[in-house]
């Protein structure tokens, strides 16, 4: 191992080398820093000199850690699976198996690239083989099971004989073979189509699965992904973490945390160890993924110290050491035999089956007739070729003439159901579905279920939470108060409550301090109020965490919740043996539970309703400030054992004020909604005055409301049902709510037929997010149990997030809706005139292939060009899409019947007087018919990306999707009539026709102007007052349609 050793001299005279002096020693401990991130070698120290190592790239491959515990030996794999209490006591319980790992509580691996790879390659990965998703031949194969399809395929072999039978094999194969090819077009499109969206979907999917887990490798508290979780590691579980790997349950040392370079806690640590976690307390464990038994398990050391993978924690917080990851794990074997692919169709798409069936069913009506008129006129003699000769002679009457012309005609059926039946429409939601998904997760919304896309756009209001969504989630403590005395400078403060103070925040607290060196600030992790006290504590209290838990030993802990909304923790003084109680939360909560206080002297004085009135008010104070008020207290109690915390008769310690300053953007995004007629509520665990402050200054509270009602969640917990139901639409803000009051709420919602969307962080949130039409969880302070209980992930926590969702699920059901305001004119213009044409002439205008080029034109590549938009403004300038609102709307049948009756009128004049009008014969008129029909739903493709507005072409230039749809399918209709005339059956247009067939096509354009200037403007909805539960203060927010549908959730 090579490596340079620097050797810095003390003799140097400090009169005049003492700045050099401080630069060297600065420099070496920088030069240290970088070394030890990569080898983990100790800096040691001495009086005269520092020496340092600096190591070559190859000393990053050091030696494997060595196991004493073999990687094939079944009885260790089957540890957890199994529940083998002999292996895990003949091992040495939780700690003998970290050791035998090459692991341990405080340190965790190595966790350097070379060891994880060791461990990867001695007990696996934590991945299964996942079922191998469909390939591009099964779709194409899919595409053709279409029944219609496949008669029209056995109708062109049956051609192709025929057609070579009477015309040789030179001539006779075209017909045949043309079909075939155009079927087979038609299918490979639509493959291409569904392969892609399929592994767009399969990506998403396991970005959906990638989770950060925390682990402590090299002594550092760190987030890795769960597919990098490997056997040895030391995984931290909190509430709402779900299991990654199996493990055994692991004591933590409760002792000195070290937090300096060069000063190890343990002979073989050559790194600095960062604060362990305290060791695990009241774990507990929810196994009903695995077992189907609901009730929570406890874990410990001692009686069930078996974790599995898949479990929830839904109490308490601890440590496990990964024994099996991935196929080694029960809930590996399991997942693996399961396909990820859902079948089930959404909503939207049940309703568009219906559609699609009523549409078919039509089109099968009206083959019949087609196929019975041309049927009676073929064999009349009625029907002509174009030189006027009779296409059934009855004198030379034979089987192959009678047969080929059944075949024939009923070709032309056939494909008549197979263009007016909309199999495009499932493709379109698909699309527009998989595009929407892909565009959310850029705009920070990861959507877990597709049908929460569709209910989105449904969404009339939006029940938010505070923390973090509607606010920057940057706490910081502004106010200090010990007593009724505000603290203006800690120097003020007796010692000795400083000293409780700094137990209460750095040993009740879930969060850590890191500090690599004595240069560096220190690394604080967290929730957001867990790392604003943390860092008060640390940069204006003076806590040394160091010396505090080596003063200090954790002796119980009872973690915080939303039910409690406080946390506690007993702690014994090492040097005299006293117990000590410290509780930290919601400072309302914590005063009610007190009976004396401390003043800023460190005189404890009795709490007398004076006393308790001044603190309220100093409470009410900071809460009408905006901030979240924090209270400490404390209790002296006995040694003995207790399985619960003491929390009566407490003593007050402090009130502290956190300032978590509203999000920039809020404001405008809940005025964006109030524009779209989606009502915005506000629920939180906050105090009262501190929610009503943060909600007016958000927009939330507006002086335009009278009829809104601030109440408190244990307000709306006394009232009956038939009371809540009557306010549920006026509530604008629920303070100190609980989870059970999320869920409630959401059911009266419910009751009152709105639709509604639930946003939550927290485990105890899973009920009212499953309850919920759409569940939002949050990404940043989301637990595992909530994310997996909602339909959408919000990334970034953000309330503007939430307000894109709603836009693109709005923009999932517009899209659909243009698909089907197309293929609809398009069906009923090809319906009509074959039908027309079939009666009166008794032929079809276009034949077999040409109608399957419009088919392809009408469903694939429609689809992809409408179903693609992005959403626009116009969509939050307008009400929410009702539940049960029909899919075609009265606007959307004035369109497509004014397009399809221009279409048709402007077509059969074509067919009946384009002969003597542009001096064409047959064939010619015939591929004008085609080619004018064609162009028109070029054009009208610009007048269905827009149902209300006039201008078709606003954002067109930026749909870059829909510009190229739209040259291709030129492109193609160039070469379909101009290059492949035999296949096609057209015949070359002239400049002429050229023009006359875009003049045709471009008159859709004004057509569709005037058919949208007749539309009327929606009346905007009228304002309401917005006052308290009691009705004695009136302030006012914009109320827009409140009593139609809800979104909800709580901080």
């Amino acid at each position: 191992m090579a490596y340079a050793e620097f050797l810095i001299t003390a003799g140097w005279r400090p009169e005049k080398q003492w700045r050099k002096a401080m630069n060297v020693i600065r420099t070496c401990h920088r030069l240290a820093r970088l070394s030890l991130l990569s080898s983990g070698i100790v800096l040691c120290r001495s009086p005269s000199y520092v020496k340092i190592k600096i190591h070559d790239v190859e000393d990053d491959q050091r030696a494997a850690a060595p196991f004493t515990v073999a990687a094939d030996d079944e009885s260790f794999k089957g540890l957890v699976k199994d529940k083998r209490e002999d292996c895990f006591r003949g091992l040495g319980g939780g700690a003998g198996i970290a050791a035998a790992l090459a692991s341990g509580a405080e340190c965790g691996i190595r966790g350097d690239d070379a060891d994880v790879a060791h461990r990867k390659e001695a007990f696996g990965s934590n991945t299964y083989p996942k079922p191998r998703p469909k390939r591009f031949f099964r779709h194409v194969l899919d595409a053709l099971s279409d029944v219609f399809l496949i008669v029209l395929l056995v109708c062109a072999l049956v051609s192709l004989g025929f057609g070579i039978k009477e015309h040789g094999l030179k001539d006779g194969w075209y017909d045949g073979v043309s079909i075939f090819l155009a079927v087979f077009l038609v299918a490979a499109v639509s493959a291409v189509s569904n392969h892609s969206q399929g592994k767009r979907f399969d990506k998403l999917a396991r970005e959906s699965e990638d989770i950060a887990i925390t682990v402590v490798r090299a002594a550092r508290r760190q987030q890795v992904s769960i597919f990098d979780v490997v056997v040895g590691d030391v995984v931290v579980l909190k509430i709402g973490d779900v299991v990654p790997a199996d493990g055994v349950f692991l004591e933590g040392s409760g002792g000195s945390r070290i937090f300096f370079m060069g000063v190890p806690s343990r002979a073989h640590l050559d790194y600095p160890l960062e604060p362990p976690l305290l060791e695990g307390h009241a774990l507990q464990v929810d196994e009903s993924s695995m077992t189907g038994e609901p009730h929570p398990v406890e874990i410990d050391a001692n009686n069930n110290p078996f974790v599995a993978t898949g479990v929830k924690v839904v109490d308490g917080y601890g440590q496990i050491v990964v024994t099996a990851v991935g196929m080694d794990t029960a809930w590996g074997e399991m997942m693996s035999s399961i396909t990820r692919e859902n079948t089930d169709p959404t909503p939207l798409q049940e309703r568009l089956e219906g559609l699609t069936s009523g549409i078919g069913k039509i089109g099968i009506a009206v083959a019949v007739l087609v196929f019975a008129v041309l049927t009676t006129r073929h064999f009349i003699g009625s029907t002509r070729d174009e030189q006027g000769k009779p296409l059934f002679d009855k004198r030379n009457l034979t089987f192959n003439t009678v047969f080929s012309g059944l075949v024939g005609i009923f070709q032309q059926a056939v494909i008549i159901i197979v263009v007016a039946i909309p199999e495009g429409l499932p493709l379109a939601v698909t699309l527009t579905l998989a595009f929407s998904m892909k565009r959310m997760v850029k705009e920070n919304a990861l959507v877990r279920r597709l049908s929460a896309c569709e209910t989105m756009g449904s969404v009339t209001t939006i029940c938010t939470d505070k923390t973090g969504t509607l606010t920057l989630n940057q706490m910081k403590v502004t106010e200090f108060w010990v007593g009724t005395y505000k603290v203006q400078s800690v120097a003020a403060v007796d010692g000795a409550v400083v000293n409780l103070l700094c137990q209460g925040a750095g040993l009740n607290t879930t969060g850590s301090v890191y500090k690599p060196d004595n240069i560096s600030p220190p690394e604080i992790t967290g929730s957001p109020t867990e790392k604003a006290l943390l860092s008060w504590a640390v940069k204006e209290l003076g806590m040394d965490t160091d010396a505090l838990n080596k003063k200090c030993k954790v002796v119980h802990v009872e973690a915080f919740n939303s039910d409690k909304k406080r946390s506690g923790v007993m702690i014994r003084d090492a040097a005299t043996g006293a117990v000590t109680a410290h509780w930290k939360g919601a400072a309302e909560m914590v005063l009610a539970n007190c009976s004396m206080y401390v003043g800023e002297d460190g005189a404890t004085r009795e709490l007398g309703v004076e006393q308790s009135r001044n603190l309220e008010k100093v409470i009410n104070v900071m809460a009408a400030a905006s901030l979240r008020c924090i209270a400490f207290a404390y209790k002296y109690v006995d040694g003995g054992e207790q399985s619960k915390i003491d929390d009566e008769g407490l003593t007050l310690l402090a009130l502290v004020g956190l300032k978590d300053p509203c999000r920039p953007e809020v404001k405008a995004a809940i005025g964006a909604c109030t524009k779209a007629g989606v009502a915005v509520k506000m629920v939180t665990g906050d105090n009262v005055l501190t929610a009503r402050a943060i909600a007016e200054e958000c927009g939330i509270i507006t002086k335009n409301d009278p009829n809104g009602i601030v109440i408190e969640g244990h307000e709306f917990r006394a009232m009956s049902p038939e009371q809540q139901l009557s306010i549920v639409d006026d509530i604008r803000v629920m303070a100190r709510s609980l989870p059970l009051d999320k869920l409630v709420l959401v059911q009266r919602l419910k009751q009152k037929g709105h639709v509604v969307a639930v946003t939550g962080d927290g485990t105890n949130d899973a009920p009212a997010l499953k309850e919920a039409d759409v569940g939002l969880s949050m990404g940043v302070q989301g637990t595992e149990v909530a994310k997996e209980s909602s339909d959408i992930v919000i990334l970034n926590d953000n309330f503007d997030t939430v307000v894109t969702a709603t836009r693109w699920g709005r923009s999932v059901y517009n899209n659909i809706q243009k698909f089907i305001q197309f293929q609809l004119t398009v069906n009923v213009a090809a319906l009509v005139i074959n039908f027309v044409s079939a009666v009166t002439t008794g032929k079809m205008p276009l034949t077999t292939v040409q109608l399957l080029w419009v088919n392809l034109i009408m469903d694939t590549m429609g689809a992809l060009a409408l179903a693609t938009d992005t959403p626009t403004k116009g969509l939050m300038q307008r009400p929410p899409i009702g539940r049960t609102a029909p899919l075609i709307s009265n606007a959307m049948w004035r369109n497509l019947l004014a397009q399809a009756t221009y279409q048709v009128a402007v077509l059969l004049s074509i067919q009946y007087r384009g002969r003597d009008v542009f001096g064409t014969g047959e064939k010619s008129n015939g591929t004008m018919i085609f080619n004018a029909f064609v162009l028109c739903q070029v054009f009208n493709e610009f007048n269905a990306r827009e149902i209300e507005r006039r201008n078709v072409f606003s954002g067109v230039l930026r749909n870059r999707m829909f510009l190229g749809i739209i040259a291709v399918t030129v492109a193609l209709q160039v070469v379909m009539v101009e290059v492949l005339t035999r296949f096609a059956g057209t015949e070359r247009l002239g400049w002429v026709q050229w023009v006359a067939c875009l003049a045709i096509a471009a008159v859709s354009w004004p057509i569709g102007w005037t058919v949208m200037s007749s539309s009327m403007a929606q009346p905007s909805p009228s304002p309401s007052v917005l006052r308290d539960h009691h009705g004695e203060e009136e302030i006012v927010m914009s109320s827009s349609m409140y009593n139609n549908h809800a979104i909800y959730s709580d901080v």
